[in-house]
């Protein structure tokens, strides 16, 4: 059996690394394309380094997230490798340039199900056209599984849990070995999403950053850091600017961290898995249920009353003491691997 994967972006290669070794271990035959979605250095190739993972037969290096400009060569792989699967990976335009490249070839779409119900959110969008797309859907979780049913869509559906997981508990070793020269405490802060990157967005959450009692430390997106210097935006002394990090550096500082405050989807699952606080950027959340068993607070920084209470949440903010497991057991790449084979 041959599979092509589709990866473009940070959170793909993290996820790609433990799927990569259970297709080996199944005796699959793994090509990976490499859109170029991302190319930063500090969000791309860094990852390939520490982690270790194959190099992708495919770089494409197109330095787009159109899916229109990916898709062609995307289409020119997969009709030259002639694989079994088209294997993409959540909710980005990398993803949506795979599946919609794949034509005949059956789609597998890892992370498939996930609703946030926030049709303005780009991978919202992105998440529901790849679910109709696909022939196998890789959910996370049951309820990710019983939206696909509710929305009717075709394909078959199998609960495999989370590949992030599956990351975190196989490089988790390497990340202890780590050390930050940030005095705790600290919350770890991330900005990157394109709507929490509009300069006057930016600005209000920037200024509710400045009200908070915390020191931050901010690991800068580039798309985010171009805004910020860009619209002249101040950024307070409380929080500290840094370079984007790899994936086991920023694993450290997470874990060292005494809350997160984010935009991501990724982090929102890493937070809780190590056990810290999370407060959410976002209006909605994909990953609903970490908001549910209350390590996770959502705040809209469209809502001004919601935003200024930044501070007092962060404070107030304590991990539950009885927190269900989520998103499986660190399983999944290898029940993935089973599920392109049935």
């Amino acid at each position: 059996m041959r599979v092509l994967s589709v990866v473009g972006n940070r959170p793909q290669f993290v996820k790609s690394a433990p799927l990569s070794l259970a297709l080996r271990k199944a005796g699959i035959d793994e090509v990976a394309v490499h859109t170029g979605q991302h190319w930063d250095r500090e969000l791309s190739q860094v990852f390939f380094d520490e982690l270790a993972l194959p190099e992708p037969a495919y770089r494409l290096d197109l330095r787009t997230a159109d899916p229109e400009a990916m898709a062609p060569a995307i289409r020119e792989a997969v009709e030259r490798e002639r694989p079994d699967w088209v294997l993409v990976y959540g909710d980005t335009n990398s993803t949506l340039a795979g599946a919609r490249a794949a034509h005949d070839t059956p789609v597998a779409h890892v992370e498939a199900g996930l609703r946030s119900f926030d049709p303005g959110m780009p991978e919202e969008r992105n998440r529901i056209e790849v679910d109709w797309l696909a022939a196998l859907l890789l959910c996370p979780d049951e309820r990710s599984a019983e939206q696909l049913a509710r929305e009717g869509v075709a394909g078959r559906r199998e609960v495999v849990g989370d590949v992030m997981r599956d990351a975190l508990d196989l490089f988790a070793p390497l990340g202890e070995r780590v050390e930050h020269p940030f005095p705790r405490p600290y919350a770890v802060l991330t900005i990157h999403r394109a709507a929490n990157t509009e300069p006057e967005r930016l600005r209000r959450i920037v200024d509710a950053l400045a009200a908070a009692e915390q020191r931050f430390v901010f690991p800068v997106h580039p798309r985010t850091r171009h805004v910020l210097d860009e619209h002249a935006v101040p950024v307070p002394p409380n929080v500290q600017m840094i370079e984007p990090l790899g994936y086991l550096e920023m694993l450290a500082l997470v874990r060292g961290a005494s809350r997160v405050v984010t935009d991501s989807g990724g982090l929102q699952k890493e937070a809780y898995w190590l056990g810290i606080p999370c407060v959410t950027l976002r209006p909605s959340t994909e990953w609903v249920e970490t908001v549910e068993a209350g390590a996770n607070t959502l705040l809209d920084p469209d809502d001004e009353a919601q935003l200024g209470r930044l501070g007092t949440v962060l404070t107030n903010a304590r991990f539950p003491t009885r927190a269900p497991q989520l998103y499986g057991d660190g399983r999944a790449a290898e029940r993935v691997a089973a599920a392109l084979y049935a």
